[in-house]
């Protein structure tokens, strides 16, 4: 069996961060969705629950950080082919993020990414199909 990963995020606005991330194509899994919670389908095997603040705090001791000021993760998806990756910042531009630094090309890697509604930074990547057979 695959390991699964559930990235846990705090949102403010639960209700608009699914709008948001619809609008990006995501879908969500209504069996863990409440007024409080939901599970955004990466893949088959990478989930994001989405927790309104308060929710996200009955997991933890610590202060949540306000990721509108400072970072502490930055979630990284490989996509298809460049276009993907600019459709998709275009797509949560569009939808109310941001894009706060311009693409970069690495020749084996094309990356770049995007700010969803609270500040969260989400980085695409396209890795060249031989990259690393390159190292």
């Amino acid at each position: 069996m695959a390991t699964k990963i559930f990235v846990n995020l705090p949102v403010r606005n639960l209700k608009k961060s699914v709008a948001f991330f619809t609008k990006l194509g995501f879908t969500f899994n209504p069996e863990f969705t409440d007024e409080t919670a939901t599970c955004m389908i990466v893949s088959e095997d990478i989930f994001v629950m989405l927790l309104t603040r308060e929710k996200f705090e009955t997991f933890t001791l610590k202060e949540i950080c306000d990721a509108t000021k400072s970072t502490e993760v930055l979630v990284c998806l490989t996509c298809e082919n460049r276009k993907e990756v600019d459709d998709m910042v275009r797509k949560a531009v569009a939808a109310g993020g941001a894009a706060p630094m311009d693409a970069g090309d690495y020749g084996f890697m094309y990356q770049h990414g995007f700010e969803d509604l609270d500040g969260h930074l989400w980085e695409l990547i396209y890795m060249e199909p031989n990259a690393a057979d390159q190292g």
